[in-house]
């Protein structure tokens, strides 16, 4: 089974831009489980998962702007959550799902996340302006997969994460760049050979004799933006509240040894959000791959749960 590769034209200051995404399923099964990656990663990070769940669910993985085989952005246009969001609307209006389960890892819990808080804060005229979105929500998704990640970052994780985005890395073989990705992405737990090097290879490409990063390096340019500290507690706020005012179904991944959702913040997590369960996977960091079969098991079943009797 392999994905279609499709695509849809978004809008930023610049101009305009294509974001690719993987279709896995039926094209006209209305109901749909959207898996966003993270920061550095792409739509395809989501295979596995989309191969268990294609059967009965039309999959899309997008590759957010500047990775994969998504357009970057030009100069002047800066990456970042407005941007993210606006692209995802896009897209969903392209997908017109009639059942929506988002699966987030890292920045695409994120981009759920600041999603909500957009839409929350959308003015009532706004409600019928073609985004189908009563009560300022989107009436679609009826679940929310936050894969190691919340409404906050842990500072030191975020830290380390900057240390290597911005990298411009080269490797003469494809081993190379394989050993690379175990090392900074060792947090993703254990894998066999064959799982490191599906996790490398869409995001390494080949370039001449080379293999380098298959993003745009000025991804890395928003984790290094000094934000007043009024305006962050303000964003974090925004975040949290949308994340408490979520009345649906929310799944908390977590790996056990996690940087960036400290156990701490996870069980804040769980306790403001009556929907919310927690769901914690030994010897994992930052972030569980839903590669693995007691990950696999625990969010099939979340997606089951949330399209529900209605499927």
């Amino acid at each position: 089974m392999q994905p279609r590769l499709e695509s849809v034209t978004c809008a930023n200051p610049m101009g305009m831009h294509r974001m690719a995404y993987w279709e896995w399923g039926t094209p006209d099964n209305d109901q749909v489980v959207l898996c966003v990656h993270g920061l550095t990663r792409s739509g395809r990070d989501f295979d596995v998962l989309a191969q268990h769940l294609a059967g009965r669910y039309r999959v899309v993985c997008p590759d957010i702007v500047g990775r994969g085989h998504s357009d970057w952005l030009p100069a002047g246009a800066p990456y970042g959550f407005v941007q993210y969001v606006s692209d995802i609307l896009t897209l969903l209006a392209r997908l017109n799902p009639r059942r929506l389960v988002w699966v987030g890892t890292s920045m695409g819990g994120l981009i759920a996340l600041s999603l909500l808080m957009g839409l929350k804060r959308l003015p009532a005229a706004h409600n019928d302006a073609g985004l189908g979105l009563p009560e300022n929500r989107c009436p679609q998704l009826h679940g929310l997969l936050l894969n190691d990640v919340g409404p906050e970052v842990d500072a030191a994780g975020l830290a380390r994460i900057a240390t290597y985005v911005a990298e411009p890395t080269s490797f003469a073989d494809f081993e190379q760049a394989v050993q690379y990705v175990r090392t900074v992405a060792a947090g993703f737990g254990p894998h066999d050979e064959a799982q490191w090097q599906a996790l490398t290879r869409h995001v390494f490409v080949k370039q001449g004799d080379h293999y380098i990063k298959h993003y745009d390096l000025r991804i890395a340019e928003g984790l290094g933006v000094s934000v007043q500290p009024a305006v962050a507690e303000m964003m974090k706020a925004g975040l949290w509240q949308a994340y408490q005012d979520f009345q649906l179904p929310v799944l908390i991944v977590r790996g056990e040894h996690s940087d960036i959702l400290p156990a701490e913040l996870a069980e804040r997590m769980r306790l403001a959000q009556p929907r919310a369960q927690l769901a914690e996977f030994a010897g994992v960091g930052h972030a569980p791959t839903l590669m693995q079969a007691d990950q696999l098991v625990v969010a099939e079943a979340f997606v089951a749960a949330c399209m529900g009797a209605q499927s």
